[in-house]
C-alpha cells in the first residue's frame, strides 16, 4: 500500500469519510501556498490535491481557472511545483498527495521523467483529467511499476461499458464527478447520488471519493454519508483568491478546512442507497 492506500484504510476503520482538499500549486504566489499546504493537515485535511497549473483547464470552472493564471503569471512551473511538495515532506511524511491536472505539461516534462520526480518529490498519485484510459499507456506503465496511484474519474454519464475500461489500472480511489459540468458550477445533491454510488460499489472495491459541487460543511456531510470520501475544491480556491486583496487570510482558509473537517465526524452505519 501506499499513503493513500493507508490513509483510506484507516479512516474506513474509524467509521468516517475522509476529506480530501485542492489548492492549486503557486496560488496566490508561491509561498503562500506552501504556508497553506503545510497547514492543510493540521487543520483536518486527509489527503491534498495539487493543482498542477495549466493555462487551459477545460473540467474547471472560472475560480480555478483564475487561480492557474495566477499561478502561472507568477512563473509557476511544473518542477515548482514538485518542489512544493518535496518542501512538505520535510515536515510531514504521511499525508497523501495526489497531483491534478492536465496531460500537456507532463507531456512536455517527459511521461517516465514526471513519474521518477513525482515520486521523489513523495507525491503519491496523479488525476490527469484529459488522459482517457485509451490513451495512458505511456504514462500509467511508469506510474505503477512505481507504485504511483492514476485516480481515475467517473461521471454521471459513465455506463458500466464504459466502467469495464476505466477500473482496470484505476488506483488510490475513484474519483466520482457528481455533476455535469465544470467545476464549481453546481452544487451536488447527495440523494440523487446515493443509488450511483452503490450500484459503483458493486464494480469495484476502491473507495468512492466524490468531487464538484460540494461547498460548505453540510455538503460535505450530506456527501460523506454515502462516499468515502468528499473533494472541496472550488470554495477553498474561492477564499485563497482574496487573500491578495487583504480580504482573507491564511487563517480564514485554516479555519474553513476544519470547518469541513469537523463536518465529517464518524459515523456508526454507513447510509445505503436502500435506507
Amino acid at each position: 500500500m501506499n499513503r493513500i492506500d493507508a490513509r483510506l484504510s484507516h479512516i474506513r476503520e474509524q467509521g468516517r469519510p475522509a476529506l480530501v482538499t485542492f489548492i492549486m500549486a503557486g496560488d496566490p504566489d508561491r509561498a503562500t501556498a506552501q504556508t497553506i499546504l503545510n497547514a492543510l493537515p493540521g487543520a483536518g485535511a486527509d489527503i491534498i490535491e495539487l493543482g498542477m497549473p495549466f493555462s487551459d483547464p477545460m473540467a474547471d470552472g472560472p475560480v480555478i481557472q483564475a487561480a492557474a493564471q495566477r499561478a502561472l503569471a507568477g512563473n509557476m512551473t511544473l518542477a515548482q511545483t514538485l518542489a512544493m511538495v518535496a518542501s512538505f515532506r520535510a515536515h510531514d511524511t504521511q499525508t497523501p498527495i495526489v497531483l491534478m491536472g492536465y496531460y500537456n505539461p507532463v507531456y512536455i516534462y517527459g511521461p517516465e521523467r514526471f513519474v521518477n520526480d513525482t515520486v521523489k518529490s513523495g507525491v503519491d498519485g496523479v488525476i490527469i483529467v484529459d488522459l482517457p484510459p485509451e490513451e495512458e499507456a505511456e504514462l500509467g506503465g511508469h506510474a505503477r511499476a512505481a507504485n504511483l496511484n492514476m485516480i481515475r474519474l467517473v461521471t454521471p454519464t459513465t455506463d458500466d461499458h464504459r466502467l469495464g475500461q476505466i477500473l482496470p489500472g484505476a488506483g488510490g480511489f475513484l474519483y466520482y464527478v457528481s455533476i455535469t459540468g465544470i467545476t464549481g458550477a453546481a452544487s451536488a445533491n447527495a440523494q440523487a447520488l446515493s443509488t450511483r454510488i452503490a450500484h459503483l460499489r458493486t464494480k469495484t472495491d476502491l473507495p468512492i471519493g466524490v468531487g464538484f459541487g460540494i461547498r460548505t460543511p453540510d455538503d460535505a456531510a450530506a456527501m460523506g454519508a454515502v462516499a468515502d470520501a468528499v473533494v472541496v475544491g472550488s470554495s477553498i480556491v474561492d477564499t485563497i483568491s482574496k487573500i491578495p486583496d487583504g480580504k482573507t487570510t491564511v487563517d480564514d482558509v485554516v479555519s474553513q478546512v476544519k470547518a469541513l473537517a469537523a463536518a465529517l465526524q464518524p459515523v456508526k452505519t454507513r447510509k445505503s442507497a436502500s435506507s
